[in-house]
């Protein structure tokens, strides 16, 4: 999965790096890379209007949306954004009981 941070200016560094310590603290550095882009295909294809703007990618299951806008959201939204999603994603991975890579039976924490 990745998070993608769009456009280039403080405001972006601000975001990155706050998103970067949140992915951190919250131990999903392993399965959320972040990256910054300022390609004009991106904002093309998401129809990106203003900036900054957080992106959500997923590969797998080929699916790329902006969350957020023109603003900076506080720390919590994002917290809250990336622990939701890497729960849904979780369960929507593999079947709880028959992943042998989880340290848990109930959630798959691994795919």
């Amino acid at each position: 999965m990745k998070i993608i941070i769009y456009w280039k200016n403080k405001e972006t560094d601000n975001l990155f790096n706050k998103t970067s310590n949140i992915v951190e603290n919250l131990w999903l550095s392993e399965f959320i890379q972040i990256e910054k882009n300022f390609d004009n295909n991106l904002k093309e294809e998401l129809k990106i209007t203003k900036q900054p703007a957080l992106i959500i990618e997923e590969e797998s299951i080929d699916f790329k949306d902006t969350i957020f806008e023109w603003i900076n959201p506080p720390e919590s939204e994002i917290e809250a954004m990336t622990t939701s999603i890497i729960w849904w994603w979780a369960w929507d991975s593999c079947a709880p009981s028959s992943c042998s890579s989880c340290w848990s039976s109930d959630v798959c924490w691994v795919h």
